[in-house]
């Protein structure tokens, strides 16, 4: 079953339960997951996202590197795997839609540039930008200090990640101790391993059980798993656990800590790839969409306002590398 079509059921069973607003044709602006104080939750997943659009700044435009301004064109990295609210298909199953693809299209207006996505598993989005094949990623990248030695960075999101178990589970996460033991799913190659797998090395430094870690790809995998009993809990970003606690109300949300481990705020950054020349222009392009309101209705319509930045920083102290 593709998440799509897993998310579309969950919304049909709440809509037949009176839990969700139905909505026959979903008016774009509708929040992902209603803000506080608000009691219907809608949430449009149809192609006609009727996408906010940016216009071109000549002194930002003119931060661009001459060979990409004559081109016309910036080539756009996301990852394939379904993840809302961040990424993933419409009810069309070919139309891409999310926060990530919001933010990065108003990005790419404001260079006076068109985008050009390509959607690709999360370790060929590296590959891709090694490779000059892609401008630049979008795609819910943490800022880290292994990264930043290969690529540069301009923020445009505060990085959280959060737990979530089987509703009425009874639990909460608050460290490592709480997972001792415990099966938790996570998936391969996110800074989210980094943090579990510490974790777990830290409870055997204690004395306590290790983490009985899973791997999971794909969010529909873990949904079942989680469901079923198989996992006790899964370690992934913050919007799309939410999404899935609002879209299909069996699970919740024990635990929520900074992408960048204990002591650190993480945050999410437009990538590219170490001395391309964009990474200045992609943070004034940030500035910019921040100061006229538009990143601000992007973050609303998708429920993530509580992530917001107040500015675009270019490579920031990032999640610290794995001590030897």
């Amino acid at each position: 079953m593709s998440v799509r079509r897993s998310i579309t059921l969950a919304i049909a069973t709440l809509t037949a339960t009176g839990l969700l607003t139905a909505c026959g044709s979903p008016d774009a602006s509708t929040d992902v997951a209603a803000p506080k104080g608000k009691k219907d939750t809608g949430i449009n997943i149809s192609p006609d996202q009727d996408r906010l659009r940016g216009k071109k700044v000549d002194a930002i435009a003119a931060l661009v590197p001459e060979d990409i301004r004559k081109r016309g064109t910036l080539k756009v990295g996301a990852s394939a795997d379904g993840s809302p609210p961040l990424g993933f298909f419409a009810t069309d199953d070919k139309t891409r839609i999310g926060s990530e693809i919001d933010i990065a299209t108003l990005l790419v207006d404001t260079l006076g540039l068109k985008p050009e996505f390509e959607q690709v598993s999360w370790e060929n989005l590296f590959v891709g930008l090694d490779s000059s094949k892609f401008d630049a990623v979008l795609s819910n990248v943490t800022v880290t200090e292994e990264r930043k030695e290969k690529y540069d960075f301009a923020t445009y999101r505060l990085d959280n990640i959060a737990f979530e178990a089987k509703k009425g589970s009874g639990w909460k996460v608050s460290g490592p101790k709480d997972v001792a033991g415990r099966t938790v799913s996570v998936s391969s190659g996110t800074n989210q391993e980094k943090i579990l797998v510490e974790w777990s090395e830290e409870n055997v430094k204690a004395g306590r059980k290790p983490v009985d870690i899973k791997y999971f790809q794909k969010d529909t995998d873990y949904y079942l798993a989680l469901q079923s009993g198989r996992i006790d809990l899964h370690l992934g970003p913050s919007p799309s656990a939410a999404y899935h606690v609002e879209s299909a109300g069996q699970s919740e949300i024990v635990g929520q800590i900074s992408g960048a481990g204990g002591g650190l705020q993480g945050k999410i950054a437009a990538t590219t790839k170490k001395d391309s020349g964009l990474v200045k222009a992609y943070a004034a392009a940030i500035d910019h969409i921040i100061e006229d309101g538009s990143y601000g209705k992007v973050l609303e319509r998708w429920g993530l306002t509580g992530e917001a930045v107040e500015k675009s920083e270019i490579n920031p102290p990032g999640l610290p590398k794995t001590q030897s």
